[in-house]
């Protein structure tokens, strides 16, 4: 505990700090854009020192100038090179800027222009960032498009709102951390997930594999998920709306309007809605007489899911005191209903959960705070939204739908309307600090504090559940960066976690302490071709969930050990050309995990829920490759591929004499091998003057793996039932945009060959389906 009251004392004095004396600071945004005033992306804007990149719209944005006459340039490849001198007034400017087009300079490109998103793939990190923006105009959520990175691979039990797990380099579930914007997820509640968080919300999407940089500062051992929203716009409306297949519906909400005098207002709102009631092949028993009939065609009958999300902010921008002091509040609710349990051999027609989500927020960024290079970010936010599990019916039901009566105690699980509030509580702060052009140090301090209490009115004699379930946990961590543009990056830290859990039920006490450390390197051969590797003992604390347990599918395990990882990365990043018409980009990543106390999930001993459990070691051997083509504008294709072999390294089983015959075994229910194929065909000013049509089509690829531990399988057919089958999605878009991106209609196709998909065994997924999404767009 004590370490936890000094790192909460750490955040107080930094906020202490956050008062800043009055100087000129300007901000200066605007477009670079053609002669036809298109905008231009990956464009280079400079001012001295300060530089900027602009997006997919061509917008740029440069803070914290502190001079009232400056010099800009902006360059782009294929264009001229454009110089102004302008005169800025204290706060925010805008200036546009207009390239000519230099076509000798695109007859001897030699170098690439680069996005927001290629940019942090140059970090020493073994990193992937996703360009959220080309996304826009599908239905795709944020755990669809991570499902296409390489090295990741995304398990859901059914369709909309169904349950996720995410692998990343051989570890998932909550061995990967979700940040968004920096700021830890973990406190979001149901209605606020990755798969149900529409890609529009995002800039872009990165994924540290491994190794995470201090600035995120969380026990991630597998590596970790940010999810950056980013300033794309000032004052803008982004709406969307789609509809199809299973009854689904989306509905996407963003907007943001900055004042002259600096006061921001930023809206997100979203839902999502499906009944879910897509067919499946199962076996299906007579409720009279249990005779199973095998391989039956059927609709799911109870799974629908909605939830409707909303997140507000009020605040300040580009003033003396603060970059950003923003207020807010994120709002959310959620109703699932439980189709299956971890099997599909009994269906469920009452059970289900409903969930809120009640957050104030803050947030708080100032560069320069007192002198110059010294930069601080604080964010707090406090959840005290309520989950509940209802489970009340005396029946059973068939495939059907067919309800019988039962007679005892109820419940198709547990007979329960367990109502509970995790009081989940996160607090960050970022403490930077340039010493030079090249050198610099961070502090990164990030508090956890999680408190369940609940009730169940059918079962009020259990008076265990009242006791709080306690577990606040804490990341202190020190870093320092040695940075030289496109030559050398160094980066080293030190971090510090500790926690202390209580189960309430039980009136148990524990308290847990660990180091890890790690740096990452980067080298350029040339601008264009970069060699990195990474390393970092990391240390992973149990999650609320794993040490309590979930009321629905996960049964929890207070004996739980922090888990720790030595992660090594490996990598190449290299953009060539066969000429201006034909570029290629490569990433390319060596990986190895060598884990103690690895926590993984196992079915428990009725084979009706999950539950955590302790491995002595596990090791993650394997890499992954992600390439890209394009000619010209107006063709794309990619392709990527992962392969990992996960090994089970505890020598010795409880209750067994001699070495393990698992030792040095393949672990069970893991994919292996897996890959993604997609490309685009464009075709501008279709049907008018900045209009285009764009073809896509995307093919995934999951090669057959083993539910069971291999060794304990055959060749028999019973053998194959123990496997997960081979998996080939394909799906295809048509995307039409008018007027410049102002208004969207896209076609989508889902599963087109209609095939039975499985991530988990036995549950399967969606069959085929159909979505149109319309889409408007307006900023200035």
């Amino acid at each position: 505990m004590k370490n936890i009251k000094y790192n909460s004392i750490f955040l107080l004095i930094l906020l202490a700090f956050s008062a800043q004396a009055q100087k000129f600071t300007a901000s200066l945004k605007g477009y670079v854009k053609t002669t036809a005033q298109q905008g231009i992306a990956a464009s280079t804007i400079r001012i001295g020192d300060l530089n900027s990149s602009t997006d997919e719209a061509g917008y740029y944005e440069i803070k914290h100038i502190d001079q009232r006459s400056v010099t800009i340039t902006a360059s782009a490849i294929g264009y001229r090179n454009i110089t102004k001198t302008i005169v800025l007034k204290a706060g925010e400017n805008t200036f546009d800027l207009e390239l000519t087009s230099d076509q000798k300079e695109i007859d001897q490109v030699e170098v690439f222009g680069r996005t927001k998103a290629q940019e942090v793939n140059r970090q020493a990190f073994n990193v992937t960032a996703v360009d959220a923006t080309k996304l826009y105009n599908t239905t795709l959520n944020i755990s669809s498009a991570l499902d296409q990175v390489a090295g990741v691979r995304v398990r859901e039990s059914g369709g909309v709102g169904s349950n996720f797990n995410l692998m990343l380099n051989g570890f998932n579930g909550s061995q990967v951390r979700y940040f968004i914007d920096g700021i830890p997820m973990e406190n979001f509640g149901s209605a606020f997930q990755i798969n149900n968080i529409p890609i529009n919300i995002a800039e872009r999407i990165e994924v540290y594999k491994g190794v995470v940089p201090v600035w995120l500062g969380s026990d991630a051992l597998g590596g970790a998920v940010n999810i950056v929203t980013g300033d794309r716009f000032k004052n803008y409306v982004d709406a969307s709306y789609s509809f199809g297949s299973f009854n689904t519906h989306r509905t996407v909400i963003n907007a943001a309007h900055t004042t002259k005098s600096g006061l921001f207002f930023q809206l997100n709102a979203f839902q999502n809605y499906s009944d879910n009631n897509y067919k499946v092949t199962v076996d299906v028993a007579d409720l009279n007489t249990q005779q199973y009939k095998e391989g039956v065609r059927v609709k799911r009958f109870h799974d629908t899911y909605h939830n409707e999300s909303l997140i507000a902010n009020i605040g300040v921008v580009n003033k003396p005191y603060a970059d950003k002091l923003l207020f807010g509040i994120v709002l959310g609710k959620s109703y699932k209903e439980i189709q299956t349990g971890a099997r599909m051999e009994t269906p469920f027609g009452g059970w289900h959960r409903r969930g809120t989500t009640v957050m104030p927020t803050f947030k708080y960024k100032k560069s320069d705070l007192f002198v110059k290079g010294l930069d601080l970010t604080l964010n707090g936010n406090i959840n005290v939204g309520t989950e509940q599990n209802i489970d009340t019916v005396y029946a059973r039901f068939d495939w059907y739908g067919n309800r019988k009566y039962i007679p005892g105690k109820g419940g198709e699980s547990s007979y329960s309307m367990y109502k509970y509030k995790n009081n989940l509580a996160v607090a960050n702060a970022i403490l930077n600090y340039k010493l030079s052009e090249n050198h610099s140090l961070s502090i990164t301090d990030v508090f956890n504090s999680f408190k369940r209490m609940g009730s169940d009115e059918v079962n009020p004699q259990n008076t265990s559940l009242e006791r709080a379930k306690l577990s606040q946990k804490n990341v202190l961590t020190f870093g320092y960066q040695y940075d030289v543009k496109d030559r050398y990056s160094v980066n080293a830290f030190v971090k510090n976690y500790h926690q202390h859990n209580v189960n309430g039920a039980n009136e148990l006490v524990k308290d847990l302490s660990k180091w890890g450390y790690g740096t990452a390197l980067a080298y350029y051969f040339t601008p264009s071709f970069q060699l990195k590797g990474s390393y970092e003992l990391t240390v992973r604390m149990p999650t609320p969930d794993e040490l309590f347990g979930d009321v629905e599918n996960y049964e929890g395990n207070f004996a739980l050990k922090p888990e720790n990882s030595n992660n090594f990365n490996l990598g190449i990043n290299y953009d060539f050309a066969l000429n201006a018409a034909n570029r290629f980009s490569l990433m390319a990543n060596a990986f190895y995990r060598n884990a103690d106390n690895f926590i993984y999930q196992r079915l428990n001993n009725n084979q009706t829920k999950y539950i955590s459990d302790n491995r002595d070691g596990v090791r993650s051997i394997g890499g992954d490759m992600d390439l890209h083509y394009s000619h010209s504008n107006w063709f794309t294709a990619g392709l990527n591929m992962t392969y990992q072999s996960v090994v089970n390294t505890q020598k010795y089983e409880p209750d067994y004499t001699g070495i393990s015959p698992l030792y040095k075994k393949t672990m069970p229910n893991i994919p292996y091998l897996f890959g993604n194929l997609n490309a685009a065909v464009t075709l501008y000013d279709f049907g008018g003057k900045d209009n285009k049509l764009t073809f896509g089509g995307s093919l995934q690829y999951v090669h057959r793996f083993w539910l069971y531990w291999p060794l304990l399988g055959g060749t028999d057919e019973e053998s194959e039932k123990r496997q997960i089958p081979m998996q080939m999605a394909l799906d295809g878009n048509v995307v039409y945009s008018i007027a410049n991106g102002r208004y969207n209609i896209a076609f989508e196709g889902k599963n087109l060959t209609d095939n039975r998909l499985v991530d988990n065994f036995s549950l399967q997924k969606p069959s085929r389906g159909f979505y149109l999404n319309l889409r408007y767009f307006f900023n200035k």
